[in-house]
């Protein structure tokens, strides 16, 4: 199992848009093409302006083949047209649980 762990900084004064749009449009995507979210968060001490979500997969393959259907996806890629200009900064990371990670996740 392989989590996918998503920051995004949003620009200032863009966050309340963000969110309704990504709930509205990309979310549904994204659950159709990805499967399971295991969270998805604002930040609210520290670093400012940013949401993470953690997405999991069975592998680096599922995760290959299920974002390839997502960008194959006419809807995904008019999302991502409207959703220009929103983001100061965006990191992708992708781990591993350590062996004594809860299997509940």
């Amino acid at each position: 199992m392989i989590f996918e762990h998503r920051t995004y900084t949003v620009h200032h004064g863009r966050m309340e848009d963000y969110l309704e749009r990504y709930e509205r449009q990309a979310l549904p995507i994204q659950l159709r093409h990805l499967g399971r979210l295991l969270g998805f968060f604002v930040s609210e001490i520290g670093p400012l302006n940013q949401v993470v979500h953690i997405w999991v997969y069975d592998s680096l393959a599922d995760r290959e083949r299920r974002r390839a259907a997502m960008e194959a996806d006419p809807a995904w890629d008019a999302f991502k047209r409207g959703n220009r200009g929103t983001f100061a900064a965006q990191e992708v990371k992708v781990m591993v649980g350590a062996r004594f990670n809860p299997d509940h996740v």
